[in-house]
């Protein structure tokens, strides 16, 4: 694992009012996607509250960083977002300024 962890992702996605479980199914199916990606550092998918779930991701690189919003999940998201969500899902590409990481 590279600890060299400097940019991440934080994604707040709000589901609509019965989609909750659908958004809950779909942020873990996309797991093993995220596995696949090399740049990818560490990936994260939460619940915040009844409604609202989140993603977190961290990168040593931009390249990493932009590869993972070019990549299956932000696609996969962007096309049923709408199906999905109450608005859209609000992307933002944030600094990490401390981590602890294991392994």
């Amino acid at each position: 694992m590279n600890k060299d962890v400097k940019l991440g992702i934080l994604a707040t996605l709000k589901a609509k009012p019965g989609k909750e479980s659908e958004v809950e199914q779909f942020l873990k199916s996309a797991l093993p996607l995220a596995n696949q990606e090399a740049g990818t550092t560490v990936w994260f998918a939460l619940r915040l509250d009844a409604n609202t779930f989140g993603i977190f991701d961290a990168f040593a690189h931009e390249a990493g960083r932009e590869a993972h919003l070019s990549g299956p999940i932000a696609a996969a998201l962007m096309a049923k977002w709408k199906e999905l969500l109450s608005e859209a899902p609000d992307i933002k590409k944030i600094d990490v300024l401390a981590a602890k990481l294991v392994g």
